[in-house]
Formats: C-alpha cells, sequence, structure tokens
C-alpha cells in the first residue's frame, strides 16, 4: 500500500496498532457538531454481530461525508467499532461508574464475546471484516471491581475494561485476535488493507 489512509477513530489503542503495521494515517474525526455517539444506538432485538457491522458502516459513511465536506484529497479511509457481549446483550461504553461496575459484575466468571468489525473505503470500493473472539473473565470480588471502576480505565470501553490495561489480570482466557479485543484486528486490517 502506498501514500496514506485516514482513520477515522479517536482511539489511541488503534493510532497504535496501526502504526505496528507501518501503515501511514492521519485522523479524520469529528467536527464538534457531529453528535458520533448516537451512531452507536442499538436497535431493539438487534444481534451483537449485525450492530457491530450497521455502526462501523454508519461511521465510514460520516467519515467519507467529512472526507468531502472539508475537501480533503482522497485515500481510503479505516473505521471500526467494538461491541462486547454477553449472549445477545450488547455492552457498550459504561454511562458512569455505576454502570461500569453493573457490567464487570455480570461479566464476572462469565465467557462473553468481543467483536470488532472494520471496514476500509478506497473510491468505490468497501471492504468489511469482523474479528470475534472470546474471553473468559475470572470471579471478580466486589471490592476488586470498586478499585477497577475507580481507577477510571473501564470509562470508554466497550464492556467496561481495556484488555491491555489493568483488567489483562481478570482474563483467565482468551480464544481469537487480542488486537481485535483491543479495538482493530491486525489480521483483519491488514488483509482489508493489502499490508504484506
Amino acid at each position: 500500500m502506498s501514500g496514506f489512509i485516514y482513520l477515522a477513530s479517536q482511539s489511541p489503542r488503534r493510532r497504535q496498532l496501526l502504526e505496528q503495521l507501518g501503515v501511514r494515517h492521519e485522523l479524520l474525526l469529528p467536527d464538534a457538531d457531529e453528535n458520533a455517539e448516537a451512531l452507536e444506538e442499538v436497535l431493539l432485538g438487534e444481534a451483537p454481530a449485525a450492530y457491530v457491522r450497521r455502526v462501523t458502516g454508519l461511521k465510514l459513511d460520516a467519515a467519507l461525508a467529512r472526507m468531502k465536506r472539508r475537501g480533503l484529497p482522497n485515500a481510503p479511509v479505516l473505521c471500526s467499532d467494538t461491541t462486547v457481549a454477553l449472549g445477545r446483550a450488547i455492552y457498550g461504553k459504561p454511562a458512569d461508574a455505576k454502570d461500569a461496575a453493573r457490567m464487570l459484575r455480570e461479566l464476572s466468571g462469565a465467557t462473553h464475546r468481543v467483536l470488532t468489525a472494520v471496514a476500509v473505503q478506497s473510491g468505490r470500493k468497501r471492504s468489511e471484516a469482523l474479528s470475534d473472539s472470546r474471553v473468559t473473565f475470572a470471579a471478580l470480588t466486589p471490592a476488586r471491581i470498586r478499585a477497577y471502576v475507580a481507577s477510571g480505565e473501564p470509562m470508554g470501553k466497550a464492556g467496561a475494561y481495556a484488555i491491555q490495561g489493568q483488567a489483562g489480570a481478570f482474563i483467565s482466557r482468551i480464544a481469537g485476535s487480542y488486537t481485535g479485543i483491543m479495538g482493530l484486528p491486525l489480521y483483519e486490517t491488514a488483509c482489508l488493507l493489502g499490508v504484506r
């Protein structure tokens, strides 16, 4: 791949992972008047995989409109979204500390899925991929949950945790993509971008 891509994500982890792949990128972040969070509303009865794919597509559409509105040079645009699911229940970013504690209590001692969708638009061509991993949490004591929530790390993270942070100590087993659980599956992303 030559040139650069636009990364339409505010996640510092996604930037780090793209750098790990050696992909040159520029950020294409929402304008102040854009309501990016509204794109993440869950539809009634929506399955987790359908949800994360749909939200990623909406984010990509918004990013393409932003690129055009700003008169930026054409380049591929990459978007990604991650959700945590326990059964059909979707766990997005916690609204507050109480919500984060609730999510962690429900994930404690259970195996959940982490789904990360990636979409790239280059010209008229759109390519998509989905990473589906399974994560098993050890049983968490109320004190451990309180301490983790107090650290602030759960805020802004799907499922109220970051595998690359303190919560790595809660995880007894993963099956799937570590980088997908972080928020950008490198194998799938490399395939979409043609990075070898």
